[in-house]
């Protein structure tokens, strides 16, 4: 019923983010217990240590972690990566972009490879400008959407993408939305983006909301504010997530955005120690309705700092954060440890549900990610400016947790598909087939086959998370107890950027482990 509790797969420092295109995950651990990023302190450690740069000591060090091993892989990175972005390249390959210090205008790519001698390649200068609280989105022909960083109200591409209106070519695009949402608490960190089908980009900032024509650099549309009037990014911290996209209707795309803080909230945190509690709502809006007004829920309890991801039911897990303060060292109480699973279509009444609840706080820089089989991985906890196990409230936590949501319960078994064949690699508009076998087999009409692009997960915002309901044409029997799915590759690459996707077979809401696809 409640599913089970987070059961702990891996004791090891702590997975910042990021997910790959096998089995592996790509994660980020500090290598040092305190990341110094004070001058004094630089300077202290300078003349402490002549032999070693500061670069050095406040190096972040990769795993390549191979879930169905539990082992790792330690890679290779010079460049700071703190509070970076990133996204999956068309080819599989990783992007990450921007980070602190000297690896603020960096990119770094990762192509995973069949054996162990791949590594991070990195550029160092490739940025144009400084992107630390950035968000990266993957277009339509596959280059990267990146904006917004701190102090910095632009974007730019991956790969380049000079503007040819400005003389000389900029690399860089102004954007006043980014200036005008910024207050003097900032909360225009980590800004929402979403692709739209129209092609256009949907970007959330503060307390409002823009359609963004990026190829023309205008601003097509301004949405109604969310009515509250919460701050909902960075150090605000609430999340968001674009629902399913379902091909076998006509097309609509919802974005949901919940959590957040109250205005003022950071600073009653740093200055005062007074702990404002969260937002407990979740707002909904429909960007592709002509009027479009946001409609607003209420959460069983008020949350900052939490995670959301679709899983493969299309519905949304809820995960992480606390119900005072916002994000920032030292700026939260009351851990949340209850996850939620959101239903986006049941009646307003009954679409969430509390999960059983982990023994662990996750607060600030926690993260979750969904894996093939299913289960969600949810790893770290760090509230302090240095690593810090002993004598506070809430020590810094570098495990990792598998959480596995109800359809994973030993009686679903007989109701849940394996996947026996399918088409590995699918084209826009075209032909393909999924075959499955399954025990209890319900009706044709508790079928769906839907696909998941892989996010890159930090501060409570998975970047380019999004899921889109394959078109069926039909369903037939193979054999007893096997059946073969036709389906139709997504309409367009607006609709599903090229790239590989975690296809899942739903069955009466139990979905089977995925199977990665590439789509193009």
């Amino acid at each position: 019923g409640n599913g089970k509790s987070c059961r702990k797969i891996l004791a090891y420092p702590l997975c910042i983010y990021n997910f790959c295109t096998t089995t592996r995950l790509l994660c980020l651990i500090e290598l040092i217990l305190a990341r110094l990023t004070f001058l004094s302190l630089m300077a202290a450690v300078e003349m402490t240590l002549p032999t070693l740069s500061f670069k050095r000591i406040a190096q972040l060090i990769p795993v390549l972690y191979d879930i169905a091993t539990n082992s790792f892989r330690p890679l290779m990175i010079n460049t700071d990566t703190w509070c970076s972005s990133g996204s999956v390249l068309p080819d599989g390959t990783l992007v990450q972009t921007g980070g602190y210090n000297d690896g603020d205008r960096a990119v770094r790519t990762f192509t995973p490879c069949g054996d162990d001698s791949c590594d991070w390649i990195e550029y160092p200068s490739y940025l144009f400008e400084r992107r630390w609280y950035a968000t990266n989105q993957i277009l339509p022909d596959g280059s990267v959407f990146i904006i917004g960083g701190r102090r910095v109200f632009s974007y730019e591409f991956f790969p380049r993408k000079p503007d040819a209106s400005t003389t000389p070519p900029s690399n860089t695009y102004w954007l006043d939305f980014l200036l005008e949402t910024r207050d003097y608490e900032e909360n225009n960190l980590y800004p929402f983006v979403h692709l739209l089908p129209d092609g256009n980009l949907f970007i959330f900032a503060n307390t409002r909301a823009i359609l963004l024509d990026y190829t023309n650099n205008n601003v097509v549309k301004e949405y109604p504010q969310i009515t509250d009037g919460y701050p909902r990014n960075y150090p605000s911290s609430g999340s968001s997530v674009l629902l399913p996209i379902d091909e076998n209707k006509p097309i609509e795309a919802e974005i949901m955005i919940c959590g957040g803080s109250v205005q003022g909230a950071f600073t009653q945190a740093m200055v005062n120690r007074t702990f404002v509690r969260a937002s407990q709502n979740c707002a909904r809006i429909t960007v592709t309705d002509e009027n479009p007004t946001w409609k607003m829920e209420d959460m069983p309890m008020a949350r900052v700092m939490s995670d959301m991801l679709l899983l493969p039911t299309g519905d949304v897990f809820i995960v992480n954060g606390a119900e005072l303060g916002t994000a920032g060292w030292e700026n939260a109480e009351n851990p949340i440890t209850t996850p939620l699973i959101y239903r986006p279509n049941n009646e307003v009444d009954n679409r969430f549900q509390v999960m059983s609840p982990s023994p662990r706080p996750r607060l600030y820089h926690s993260a979750a990610i969904l894996l093939t089989d299913g289960r969600v991985l949810v790893g770290g906890s760090n509230p302090h400016i240095y690593y810090n196990f002993t004598d506070v409230e809430y020590p810094t936590d570098l495990s990792l947790e598998g959480y596995s949501p109800p359809y994973l319960s030993d009686e679903y078994v007989p109701m849940k598909p394996s996947i026996v064949y399918g088409d590995q690699v699918v084209a826009y508009g075209l032909p393909f087939s999924v075959t499955f076998n399954i025990q209890q087999y319900q009706a044709d009409e508790v079928v769906s086959v839907n696909i998941i692009a892989p996010s890159f997960t930090t501060h409570s915002l998975a970047m380019n998370q999004r899921m889109v309901v394959l078109r069926m044409s039909r369903i037939s029997q193979v054999s007893l107890g096997m059946y073969n799915v036709g389906l139709v590759g997504p309409s367009t690459p607006n609709i599903a950027p090229p790239g590989h996707y975690l296809l899942y077979v739903v069955h009466d809401g139990i979905p089977s482990s995925g199977m990665w696809i590439k789509l193009q």
